[in-house]
């Protein structure tokens, strides 16, 4: 009851249109050392910068989704602040379809409160970013991806790390955007677009279709 009422006072005070982005994020062994520290300080860049930018301050929720020796919500959905802190430690395997279930199932939750609460919201975005393969089966989750994508209910991005990452697997999430590598470890400058591009959607008017950034995505990415 105590969190319902704070969701509703947190729409009542902001009934901004939201632009739910989920992060699942691969933090298994392989991700050791500094592939997980630059991971971590990235996204602690994105909100800050997502902060910076007064309109998506108040549109963009963000929810962190790891995979590894667990798999779990490491942050809720919910408008960003400055207090928030995350600390990724990689442990474990790869089970890349349970994480990839888990983000839809809470996107689903996500939407749903937005209608409860009258709430608008533009196309949420599902990024999946791994190092290697996945030890589980991915089927069930890779469909409800491409199905929801080819609805247009969901943008997925699908971001390898590394020569490991398996381009061809994530390919299976994201029937109309190819997966891309990330040029070394700049997870800084793919979080720089990322928080660009959210500026963007934020500003836009929510069912329109936001043209990305395709030159910056060469800063980060192995085109």
């Amino acid at each position: 009851m105590t969190d319902l009422a704070l969701t509703h006072d947190d729409f009542v005070s902001n009934p901004a249109a939201r632009v739910p982005v989920i992060l699942c994020l691969d933090v298994s062994s392989s991700m050791s050392g500094p592939p997980i520290d630059e991971l971590q300080q990235g996204l602690m860049q994105f909100i800050r910068e997502v902060l910076a930018d007064e309109l998506a301050a108040s549109a963009v929720e963000l929810s962190v989704v790891t995979f590894g020796e667990r798999v779990q919500q490491d942050i809720p959905f919910g408008t960003l602040n400055e207090s928030m802190t995350l600390a990724l430690r990689a442990s474990g395997c790869t089970p890349m379809g349970e994480g990839v279930s888990l983000s839809l199932r809470l996107l689903e939750e996500r939407k749903s409160t937005y209608q409860r609460m009258g709430i608008d919201y533009y196309q949420p975005w599902l990024v999946i970013m791994t190092d290697g393969a996945p030890t589980d089966s991915i089927q069930e989750a890779a469909a409800r991806c491409r199905e929801l994508a080819a609805s247009r209910k969901l943008a997925v991005f699908p971001i390898g790390i590394g020569p490991g990452a398996n381009l061809q697997t994530l390919a299976e999430f994201s029937p109309n955007r190819p997966p891309l590598r990330l040029q070394g470890l700049q997870f800084s400058k793919f979080f720089q677009w990322l928080s660009a591009s959210m500026s963007r959607v934020s500003a836009s008017t929510p069912g329109t279709t936001v043209p990305l950034d395709v030159a910056a995505i060469t800063g980060w990415a192995q085109l």
